[in-house]
C-alpha cells in the first residue's frame, strides 16, 4: 500500500499529480470527511495514495479545484 503520513506529505504529493491543495483546505476536507483519511492515533492522519488518487479523479471529474 502506498501512503504517506501527515498533511504536508500529502501536500507533496497533490503538487507533484498537479492538484494543489493548500493545508487549510485540506484541514476543512478532513473536518467534513471529504477526502479520505485515517486517524490511528490522536495526533497522527495517514493518506493512503490509492484513495487519494481516487479523489483526484472525481475532484477533476466533477471540475472542482481547491
Amino acid at each position: 500500500m502506498r501512503k504517506v503520513n501527515g498533511i504536508k506529505s500529502l501536500i507533496a504529493y497533490l503538487d507533484s499529480e498537479n492538484y494543489p491543495v493548500t493545508e487549510e483546505k485540506i484541514n476543512v476536507l478532513i473536518l467534513r470527511r471529504e477526502i479520505p483519511h485515517h486517524k490511528p492515533f490522536k495526533n497522527m492522519i495517514v493518506f493512503n495514495l490509492d484513495h487519494i488518487d481516487w479523489w483526484i479523479n472525481e475532484q477533476r471529474s466533477k471540475k472542482i479545484v481547491y
